[in-house]
């Protein structure tokens, strides 16, 4: 499994706070659009490499407490961090928490992508002229985030075929289409990809970003359980083509009633000559999901599953593997059906 992540972005507003500033007549920094903000109330701190939101109220205990040791007052900050909110710095952690449902949604195959829209928090570019209360500034980000998945044999054509598609969507509204420019680009985490450039007044800047991230992060958010992340290929062989036409299966119910319909139904279609593979011999019957699956990879057209609906008034489920529609037909149907089917294929 392989993850794309293209993050256009538009700065929408900038907010900085300081230790010092707490308190003083300079505690609230206007921004555009947005109401000022207390610098006394809250803080941005960085910890483990993410952006906390923390109550200074707590901070400002620890300081004036001058009983507590200095070991104290590490193991005390750590908890006040690991209990604060994580403010997001980008969209990519809701892409993954969506994707084994959005899997499901596609049937479980590949490729498909999930786009957000979103406030995120991300720090701004350290000042060339330091001041001396050491000011933690941050950026309020406005980010449209398309996160692509693919398999990862496909993922560098993918990334390819991304970085030609936007450059040609931002040159194609451009009065100038030459300002837009593609280049190499490599993360803070040495994660590499692409980097699309508009040629500003001021220089050259970053507009948009496509990497290349791998399956790391959704293994990080299964624990490490690629079960639930796991897609499968469909063969899809022309129906006339296709080796095993139909996959024969039953599902719970009356055991020996609805073999004996399977067997009617599987002898009735190699009359005609429509091979047939026995599902319903096998001694495990596993979910629905799982045949599914299982005959998609196989290459098998239809699916047909008998149940105890089928002895109560003759209906089957029957599954085209190129739709994966699934529809109710009458067994004394569904020979005639899948002869026409196969021959205007």
């Amino acid at each position: 499994m392989a993850t794309i992540a293209l993050s256009p972005i538009r700065l929408k507003q900038s907010v900085s706070w300081s230790k010092e500033e707490a308190g003083s007549p300079r505690t609230t920094t206007h921004a555009p659009n947005c109401l000022p903000v207390p610098a006394y109330v809250r803080c941005f701190v960085t910890y483990n490499r993410s952006l906390r939101l923390v109550e200074t109220t707590a901070l400002q205990v620890l300081s004036g407490n001058k009983d507590l040791t200095k070991e104290e007052i590490v193991a005390l900050l750590d908890n006040v961090l690991k209990q604060s909110t994580i403010v997001r710095p980008n969209l990519l952690k809701g892409a993954i928490q969506e994707y084994t449902r959005s899997l499901n949604l596609v049937n479980r195959k590949l490729p498909f992508g999930l786009a957000e829209i979103g406030v995120c928090y991300q720090p701004s570019p350290p000042s060339k002229h330091p001041t001396a209360c050491n000011t933690v500034r941050t950026g309020e980000v406005e980010i449209v985030s398309l996160v692509w998945f693919s398999s990862p044999r496909t993922s560098g054509q993918w990334l390819d075929y991304w970085i030609r598609q936007r450059l040609l969507w931002w040159r194609k509204f451009a009065k100038n289409p030459s300002n837009f420019t593609a280049g190499d680009f490599q993360d803070h985490d040495g994660t590499k990809g692409a980097a699309l450039y508009f040629s500003f007044p001021w220089g050259m800047e970053p507009i948009e970003k496509l990497l290349n991230l791998g399956d790391k992060e959704l293994v990080l958010e299964h624990h490490g359980n690629k079960t639930n992340i796991k897609c499968y290929l469909v063969l899809k062989l022309h129906p006339q083509l296709a080796p095993i036409k139909v996959g024969l299966d039953m599902d719970k119910g009356p055991t020996v009633e609805l073999r004996q319909v399977c067997e009617g139904l599987f002898r009735n279609m190699l009359e005609k000559g429509i091979t047939v593979w026995p599902g319903y011999l096998e001694a495990t019957h596993p979910s629905l999901e799982q045949l599914t699956m299982k005959y998609d990879e196989m290459g098998v057209i239809f699916t047909i599953v008998i149940s105890d609906t089928t002895l109560e008034n003759g209906l089957v489920q029957l599954r085209n593997r190129d739709t994966a529609i699934k529809e109710l037909a009458h067994i004394s149907e569904v020979r005639d059906f899948l002869t026409k089917y196969i021959q205007e294929s």
